[in-house]
């Protein structure tokens, strides 16, 4: 494939934006190369500055669980945006996706709205800390939950340490009140709270991981992790901006039938646009001000075209009963032909898979937490990046990431991707 054009508008932007992009992982610092720029996308494909078509395996990293400008979306923003962008004021629109989503997702009374996942997640932690009015949060490495300082830690050495800065620009005394787990560890979990006792406010996770690749909870570990906050006071946030109307119409809380004590919301709930949202029982919740003391607010929470993008999309989803199991038969199919031409060709390797996200690991043992996901052969990645690509395939330039599946590819689409990788691991 030709990327003039893209290698063209990379240096334009490397000028005047850090790295050339606004996001760091497009900058295909993992893999090498120069990222590529998109023109404009439909359904199930991706169309770059230089005119070639790729089979698109982010759909901007989740939302697009029904193809790129959906056109129920599409309208739905076009109209709203007739009638003005933004207004710092409450509509309608707002109880109405509220409603929607308050109906769709046991376990949750009320919700509110921000403009991305980050701050979903971060005013989760401090309502959380606020209505238990303890400081220390547990995290799971190798779980995302945004740039918030907070989140932006690394483990110390052993189980009960704190953790330290990862980032520069977060503070040690943010770093010492979050403390790092080893994800599908209860052990390590529980022995964190016996060494913090009264301490720990919430515990945050991705009750399936996305950022180490996609990594399934193991049986037992959700449930482990409820028994654990109920037994001690700590409130389960669930970070579900990957998950949540993507692997079921309520989540994972539906999914596995595990209640979380707060859920955080994005991609998906914004149809594409930038949004966040993060939702609890009516108890926690009223901890919010205006009625309680834990203060939360931001101009453009609630922005007119991302609830109109939103509840179009949820809408699409809540009457379609069947998308859930579609995406996941599509994704199985997916995973068995991908298996297939791998064992093939001798390439020694670990799928993982839950609903519509699946990850490839170059690794032949069990990938279940981060240590494990970082095991795996990255040379081999980046051959398999670059390859696709080459043939029109277009998976995260990372081997951290998730793939998701949308509704809008066909089976013709996976066959294609299937001897794609056939082509491309046949190189290796």
């Amino acid at each position: 494939m030709i990327y003039q054009r893209s290698s063209q508008l990379f240096a334009e932007a490397e000028k005047v934006i850090p790295g050339g992009v606004n996001s760091p992982v497009r900058a295909f610092r993992a893999v090498g190369g120069t990222p590529i720029f998109v023109k404009s996308a439909k359904g199930a494909y991706l169309y770059d500055e230089d005119g070639n078509r790729l089979i698109d395996y982010i759909n901007s990293w989740g939302p697009m669980v029904l193809g790129h400008a959906y056109e129920p979306v599409v309208e739905a923003v076009i109209e709203k945006a007739k009638l003005g962008t933004s207004f710092g004021m409450p509509t309608e629109l707002e109880t109405q996706i509220a409603s929607l989503a308050v109906s769709m997702v046991p376990n949750i009374d009320k919700i509110r709205f921000v403009n991305s996942g980050t701050e979903a997640c971060m005013s989760a932690v401090r309502l959380a800390r606020g209505f238990t009015k303890r400081d220390k949060i547990i995290k799971f490495a190798g779980c995302y939950h945004g740039h918030s300082d907070s989140f932006l830690i690394q483990a110390g050495s052993g189980a009960v340490t704190f953790g330290t800065p990862n980032s520069p620009g977060v503070t040690s005394g943010t770093a010492k009140d979050t403390l790092l787990a080893s994800y599908n560890d209860l052990e390590n979990v529980n022995t964190l709270i016996k060494a913090n006792k009264n301490e720990i406010a919430a515990i945050i996770v991705e009750p399936v991981a996305g950022n180490m690749g996609c990594i399934p909870p193991a049986k037992g570990f959700l449930e482990g992790l409820r028994e654990l906050c109920t037994a001690n006071g700590i409130l389960l946030i669930f970070d579900e901006v990957m998950t949540g109307f993507r692997l079921a119409r309520g989540g994972v809380q539906e999914l596995f039938n595990i209640n979380a004590d707060i859920v955080c919301f994005g991609k998906v709930i914004g149809g594409g646009l930038p949004v966040g949202a993060f939702a609890a029982r009516e108890e926690i919740m009223n901890f919010l001000a205006p009625l309680g003391p834990v203060y939360q607010a931001g101009t453009l929470s609630g922005n007119p075209l991302a609830m109109a993008a939103g509840l179009a999309m949820l809408q699409a989803l809540d009457n379609d009963r069947e998308i859930f199991k579609r995406l996941e038969e599509k994704t199985a199919y997916l995973g068995a032909g991908i298996e297939r031409v791998l064992k093939a060709n001798n390439v020694v390797f670990t799928i993982n898979s839950v609903g519509s996200m699946i990850s490839v690991h170059f690794d032949a043992n069990p990938v279940n937490d981060f240590k494990s996901a970082g095991a795996g052969d990255n040379e081999t990645f980046k051959k398999f990046f670059h390859g696709l690509v080459a043939e029109g395939v277009y998976i995260a330039p990372s081997a951290y990431e998730t793939w998701f599946i949308t509704d809008a590819l066909t089976y013709e689409d996976l066959d294609f991707t299937i001897n794609a990788i056939d082509k491309v691991s046949k190189t290796f």
